[in-house]
């Protein structure tokens, strides 16, 4: 199992112009990271990016663990839809490039004007994960499903729609991409959730997260609970639980760190964080 970062750590140093994709690979070496997990979010222009991202990569040796989208397949048209699936597609094609295996992909989330819920759009998104799931096991890659947002974000929302992509599928190309602070804005004990879908991770976001408001991004549960992201082992997550959990399933994928705070120096947080992941890890011998 090796401990990665997401790019996604340091959003807020890119939108302030102080990143780019060749400075998040040069800062991951940095800290000690032991790869990293690149997101199409971040791409200005794709063939420059990543011609720029290759050559960092080379330079550093980090190898790219993950590569991430995030498409929404709550959307009532085919059209729109459509419009999603090629980002799957465009990411799978991006982790052949970057000799990635896995790609992290989300269901869908609720509309702003709440006309559906969950089961109006579940079956929009089992048609779009079997058709990227296909794709993606042509292209020898496996998505990873996150639970990600309110609509499709409690464990057995993700391993129910799992079960039934693999269904009509015939093979397991979707899995789980556990992400140890969002079981919290759905009401779950992150602990609790993971060991319902550990057995189907195939790469994990390492978060956390703690109750409360900040001057920053506060994350609201279903019930309107607020939360803010934190420094690893800093938050109410129990995040020892959550590797045991892993371990338990014999998880050996990557564990991405995925930092979502506000502290001024978000470099520091992100290194802070890493480190202790990397305890948390070496505390149950799978780092």
């Amino acid at each position: 199992m090796k401990l990665g970062v997401s790019m996604y750590s340091y959003v807020t140093e890119v939108q302030a112009g102080r990143m780019d994709i060749v400075s998040f690979i040069h800062e991951a070496k940095r800290i000690g990271a032991d790869g990293v997990e690149l997101l199409d979010f971040f791409y200005k222009d794709v063939e420059s990016d990543r011609a720029a991202a290759m050559s960092a990569l080379a330079k550093t040796g980090l190898p790219v663990g993950v590569f991430s989208v995030a498409q929404n397949f709550a959307k009532p048209t085919s059209e729109e839809r459509e419009v999603h699936l090629k980002k799957i597609l465009f990411g799978v094609d991006e982790a052949v490039k970057y000799g990635a295996k896995v790609v992290r992909v989300f269901a869908g989330d609720v509309p702003a004007d709440a006309s559906f819920g969950f089961e109006e759009a579940r079956g929009w998104i089992i048609d779009g994960l079997v058709a990227g799931a296909d794709y993606a096991q042509s292209k020898g890659i496996r998505l990873a499903l996150e639970n990600h947002g309110k609509l499709a974000g409690r464990s057995d929302q993700v391993a129910g729609i799992i079960a039934d992509v693999r269904a009509r599928c015939g093979h397991d190309a979707l899995g789980a991409n556990p992400d140890t602070g969002n079981f919290q804005l759905v009401g779950q004990q992150s602990h609790d959730a993971i060991r319902e879908v550990a057995s189907l991770a195939y790469m994990v976001h390492f978060k956390d997260f703690a109750q409360g408001e900040g001057e920053g991004r506060v994350y609201r549960s279903l019930d309107g609970t607020p939360f803010i992201g934190t420094v690893i082992g800093e938050g109410d997550v129990d995040l020892d639980a959550c590797v045991q959990a892993l371990r338990s399933a014999g998880f050996d994928g990557w564990v991405n760190l995925e930092y979502e705070g506000d502290l001024p120096d978000c470099k520091k947080a992100v290194e802070a964080s890493l480190n202790n992941a990397r305890r948390y890890l070496d505390s149950v011998g799978i780092a």
